[in-house]
């Protein structure tokens, strides 16, 4: 009996355990290339909530409160924040391209070196926001929003290299 259990130990070690290695890391690149398919905060409450830094791509921030929420430096490509208000919100330094913002409260929001190419902000508020050296390439705004925009607007996008004049075609 002993001989056998030392049999089936010197198997496991030796045959087992190696195979189960080799099945983990054929596995693992596929639980990695997964897609990210985003948290869900439609219609939460986030005033004052801390996102900075973090990758909030293809999140959903539609009829979020978010008065005050710091989203520094965050990735929230693909993002959605329709509906939503963000007043006072800090996106300084945040990839925002390709999100969808359409009729969002984005009043003295600072957008400080972001990205919002190719943004869809139709309806949305930008009153008062700080745009300095963000860069707004292939966005949709609304033209009164662009012209008030334009009169503050400074800079170059230090990661795209654009100047924010010229990508709100001021």
């Amino acid at each position: 009996m002993a001989r056998r259990k030392a049999l089936a130990m010197a198997w496991l070690s030796a045959v087992a355990l190696p195979l189960a290695l080799v099945a983990l890391l054929l596995l693992a690149p596929m639980a990695v290339m997964a897609e990210f398919s985003g948290i869900d905060y439609t219609l939460t409450n986030q005033n004052g909530a801390d996102f900075h830094g973090q990758d909030l791509a293809n999140t959903s921030f539609a009829g979020a409160a978010g008065r005050g929420a710091n989203f520094a430096g965050a990735q929230l490509h693909g993002a959605i924040l329709t509906q939503a208000a963000f007043p006072e919100a800090d996106f300084s330094g945040a990839d925002l391209s390709g999100v969808l913002m359409d009729k969002v409260d984005f009043s003295g929001a600072d957008f400080s070196g972001a990205n919002l190419s190719g943004v869809i902000a139709a309806g949305s508020s930008f009153a008062g926001a700080t745009v300095t050296d963000a860069d707004f390439s292939d966005a949709l705004i609304d033209r009164n929003d662009q012209r008030a925009l334009c009169r503050d607007a400074e800079g170059t996008n230090p990661i795209t290299g654009v100047d924010t004049r010229a990508s709100l075609g001021c």
